[in-house]
């Protein structure tokens, strides 16, 4: 009986040892694992765990591609729930409040990010990959990290704007020539307040105050509408389009191009991993792959501005002002109101 005692005690104290390694295996403690079999050990856990449920707002042409890629490598299948960036927020901070967590990762803009982070929604990781990110755009507290930039660029309908009416410099916007053809999104207030910012706040917004006195603006909802109105020649002159929207359209023959006047803007855009994710092996391997050299080398092809300093991009990110979604958040309210007062209430 005593030997059969000591044996109980053994298996006992063999299972309370195995429970942190379990642990390290699916919690918090993976997160940071910085051995050099962390992807085979995330991606052993993935396959048990067999699936993950993606939260997005990649364009919808684009998501297929990254999905497919990483499940043939991995064979860990991708569950997505795709929205705009403002309902992916609404969603995860609604489920989570109600006790329901679905969500594994997320992949928005870094202003929503930063909302889930200041929620406390997110899980901090510490991946081998970070360091290959830009520092301008990787957060400290590490509860999401940048995979691509939206750089907003100038496009223009080529057959209603000839080469030589292209602007130089922001300035150029004032001629009358540019009167009933620029047009804007009625959301683009981060965009205008960074770009007001590197000018010199207050000579930034009296110059666009100036231009939308000249000329009148057109303000349209969403980037997808003011980019076809662009192709369709109805707004000739977008002030803010994403890049990767405007050379996609061009490379597939629409009528259109575009310019980057300086001060040129950019957001991050990236991925998180969910605090109470119910698959976190899945969910932190889909995390490192998406910005380490495979996954930044397909986001390139589809032409999204890497965030990773590895991969070529096409185009110069060292000179690029990228907006801090930290300080964003916290000035909301005063540049939703500037933009607003300068352009939203001319629109139509």
């Amino acid at each position: 009986m005593a030997r059969l005692g000591l044996i109980a005690a053994l298996v006992s104290l063999a299972l309370a040892a195995a429970v942190p390694a379990a642990r390290a295996q699916t919690g918090a403690d993976l997160a940071s694992y910085a051995g050099p079999d962390r992807e085979q050990r995330l991606a052993a856990g993935a396959r048990r765990e067999g699936s993950l449920t993606f939260y997005t707002s990649l364009h919808e042409q684009n998501l297929p591609a990254i999905l497919a890629a990483f499940e043939k490598k991995y064979g860990v299948k991708v569950k997505p729930w795709r929205s705009g960036a403002d309902k992916v927020l609404q969603r995860a901070v609604a489920e989570a409040g109600a006790g329901r967590y679905d969500m594994d990762a997320v992949h928005v803009g870094s202003g929503e990010l930063e909302a889930l982070h200041r929620e406390k929604l997110l899980m901090e990781i510490r991946s081998p990959h970070q360091a290959k990110l830009l520092p301008a755009a990787m957060p400290s507290h590490r509860d999401w990290a940048p995979t691509y930039l939206t750089v907003f660029v100038q496009e223009y309908n080529t057959n209603a704007v000839k080469p030589g009416e292209l602007p130089k410099r922001w300035e150029d916007l004032l001629d009358p020539r540019w009167k009933g053809r620029l047009a804007v999104e009625e959301r683009d207030d981060d965009w205008f307040g960074r770009l007001a910012e590197a000018m010199g706040e207050q000579k930034g917004i009296d110059l666009f105050r100036r231009i939308v006195a000249a000329n009148g603006v057109s303000v349209r909802k969403g980037h997808s509408l003011l980019g076809n109105l662009v192709v369709s020649g109805e707004a000739p002159f977008a002030l803010a389009s994403h890049y990767n929207v405007s050379e996609s359209a061009k490379k597939k023959g629409a009528p259109v191009g575009w310019i980057a006047l300086e001060p040129v803007v950019a957001r991050a855009n990236g991925i998180a991993v969910a605090r109470k994710a119910p698959h976190p092996n899945a969910a932190i391997l889909f995390y490192d792959w998406l910005i380490g050299d495979e996954g930044q080398k397909l986001l390139a092809t589809r032409d999204y501005p890497p965030a990773s300093v590895n991969v070529p991009s096409p185009l110069a990110t060292a000179s690029l002002k990228i907006i801090d979604p930290a300080k964003s958040l916290d000035e909301e309210g005063k540049w939703e109101k500037i933009f607003r007062d300068l352009m939203a209430r001319r629109g139509k």
